[in-house]
This record gives C-alpha cells, structure tokens and sequence, in this order.
C-alpha cells in the first residue's frame, strides 16, 4: 500500500485504486487524531468508551481530507446484512450513532464516505469503474464463514448491474495469519475451511477473502491485499488480539462528488 500524511492525519491507499480519479479512499491510521490512553489516538467509534468529542473531531478530521465527503456508518454487528445506500434512507445514515445495523454498505452515491470500522477484522473495499459503484465490507472471521464477501458482490451485481470481472477488491489490514489463532476452531469455524489453517490452529483469513471474492466473480488479477498484520502492526493500527481494550480505525471509500450517472 501507499503512505500519505496530511497535517494532522495519515492513511494508507491501495495501488489498485488509485488509477480511478472520481472515486477516493484511505485505510486510516491510529496516529495523529485527538482521542488519549488506550483509543490514542484516531479512533473513530462512540461504543469502545472513549470521549464522545474526541471521536467526533477524528471524524471530521477523515472527511475533511476527503474533500469534505459526508461520512456514512453502519452499526457493525458480525453478521451477513448487506445495506444499499440510496437517496432514499440517507439521512439515517447520515446522523450517528448509525441507525442500520448490518456489516456491509454499497452505493452510487457521490459524495458519500463509506467508513468501516475495525481493529483486526477485514474491511474489503470495492469498487465497479462501469457501474460506477462502491462498497465496503466488515469482514471478521464470523463474516467469512456466513460468506459476507459474496452476499455483497451479490448485492453490487442484483441491485446495480455489477459484473464480477469489472470489479476491484482492496482487503484492508486485520489479523494475519501469524496471529489468527483459533485453539476452539472445531466448534467455531466450518470444516471446509479447515484447509486455510496451519499446524497451530492459525487460520489464513486473507487467503479466504481472496478466494470468496474469485468465486464471486472477481478476477484474481484485480485483488490487492494489504498484507498487513494488525496485532503485529500496533504502531499503525489498532488490535483487539493484542491490546484488549483499545479503538477502531477507519476503512473508507467513496466516488467524488464530481462523478454523476
């Protein structure tokens, strides 16, 4: 991925993006927000116990470097919930907490920021330069086993005539498979995909975003991981595994306000 640092801000993009000029994205990092003690300092959520103004300036800190794009969350709770963002319910979008509860978001709305928040789950952001559609992804490893990843390119190809070989896939930093360990994995996680772990109960949850997003449709050739551990990677992102009590970073993407049907 590529670094960029703003005055009072850093992220990260993904190279598989970048040729697009009327979309915009960042994977966020934890440095240089205002949030103290263990949410130090860019956290973005209101339900892990840090100050409520904190948050909100951390969050008007990513949408002012992202042209002052309006920033879109859902209230992420582990599950397959794939939500469309229309000009219709976007106002419930629009004013936290978030108000839909689901684990992915897709729109062709400009000027929106579709913003995922984690701290060593997947975020898996997408985009269709055709249709002109985006979408973002909380992937953790609940996610993965219900298929989330395929029930939002479903969503993209049904409700916005989306082709698989169309879209691009960014798979954002989360737990590698270094450090995703799973020691109760048999009663936890399907044996079909007992094929992605290693002899120490670790499992390779980026292997399976790869490949639920080939199977969905989307070419291999336009998958970009980050290959980046978030509990190996502490200095940049924050991690449940690896520090207990702690904030959530930033997944953004969204089309320019400049880019209309």
């Amino acid at each position: 991925m590529i670094f960029k640092r703003g005055k009072r801000i850093s992220w990260f993009q993904f190279p598989t993006f970048l040729e697009f000029s009327n979309i915009q994205h960042g994977v966020f990092t934890r440095n240089q927000g205002y949030s103290l003690g263990p949410f130090r300092s860019m956290n973005v959520s209101f339900g892990v116990g840090d100050r409520k103004k904190h948050v909100e300036k951390n969050r008007h800190l990513i949408s002012q470097c992202m042209d002052g794009a309006e920033l879109v969350f859902i209230s992420q709770v582990h599950g397959a919930e794939v939500l469309v963002l229309q000009n219709e319910n976007k106002s419930r979008f629009e004013t936290p907490p978030a108000s839909f509860t689901a684990d992915a978001i897709v729109t062709d709305l400009p000027n929106h920021l579709l913003v995922i928040q984690v701290a060593d789950c997947q975020s898996v952001l997408m985009f269709d330069p055709v249709q002109r559609v985006v979408a973002n992804v909380h992937c953790g490893w609940r996610g993965s086993i219900n298929g989330i990843i395929g029930e939002t390119v479903g969503v993209m190809k049904s409700h916005f005539g989306c082709q698989g070989s169309n879209i691009r896939a960014g798979m954002g930093p989360s737990l590698g498979p270094c450090c995703a360990e799973f020691v109760n994995f048999k009663k936890e996680i399907p044996n079909k995909f007992w094929k992605y772990k290693d002899r120490s109960d670790r499992f390779d949850f980026w292997a399976i975003s790869r490949d639920q997003l080939n199977v969905a449709g989307v070419l291999l050739e336009n998958i970009f991981s980050s290959n980046i551990c978030t509990r190996c990677r502490t200095d940049h992102f924050f991690s449940f595994r690896g520090e207990g009590t702690t904030g959530r970073f930033a997944v953004a993407i969204g089309l320019k306000n400049d880019w209309r049907k």
